[in-house]
């Protein structure tokens, strides 16, 4: 057998965790598809929706017994797909399940077992579902007859790429060109002169 860079890995939680991540994954990347071919409205997508919900329930009950067993596994047990995982699984699920094992991923953070920015991907996620501003400008949402591409209220806006590098965030400008969205940052406020 080859060696591995990971010295307290786990290949067979690796592999549960790799085909939780293709489940996860697989028909999410086939959305975009789907609605282009058959329109945001459409039973297609509607039943692509349906089939994902399904799937995200059946992974996070396995992914909350990896947690209760494991606790959150970092990139050494994992690999770092794994870690990634077990974040998107949780990312996915409901909003009770997010606050729920929200401390879990800071300490993982903490712990070097996660990554700040899945961190600030769930906190901006649970801000705009309790119908605050997020943090991190990582939320968008669809606006208007067109169903466009929009950012849900950011806090603080004019410092959001300040906040964005502090975790390894891409500038938003760049985020927002992958869904389409020129952004333009508001001007910080000027200074005050003393």
């Amino acid at each position: 057998m080859g060696s591995t860079p990971f010295k307290k890995n786990d290949t067979q939680l690796i592999a549960i965790l790799d085909t939780i991540y293709n489940a996860d994954q697989i028909d999410r990347v086939n959305m975009a598809g789907v609605q282009k071919q058959y329109g945001l409205q459409s039973t297609q997508v509607d039943s692509l929706w349906k089939k994902i919900n399904v799937q995200d329930s059946i992974n996070l009950i396995k992914v909350k017994k990896i947690i209760s067993t494991h606790g959150w596994p970092g990139p050494d047990k994992v690999a770092e797909q794994g870690a990634r995982t077990i974040f998107l699984v949780i990312q996915h699920a409901d909003s009770l399940t997010q606050v729920t094992y929200l401390p879990l991923l800071r300490e993982a953070v903490k712990k070097g077992k996660a990554r700040p920015q899945d961190l600030a991907l769930l906190e901006d996620r649970i801000l705009t579902k309790q119908g605050k501003k997020q943090i991190y400008g990582s939320q968008l949402t669809q606006s208007g007859s067109e169903r466009k591409s929009v950012f849900f209220p950011i806090e603080d806006e004019a410092n959001v790429n300040k906040r964005r590098a502090a975790v390894g965030l891409e500038p938003i400008e760049d985020y927002a060109k992958r869904f389409g969205i020129i952004y333009v940052s508001p001007a910080a406020p000027a200074q005050e002169k003393k």
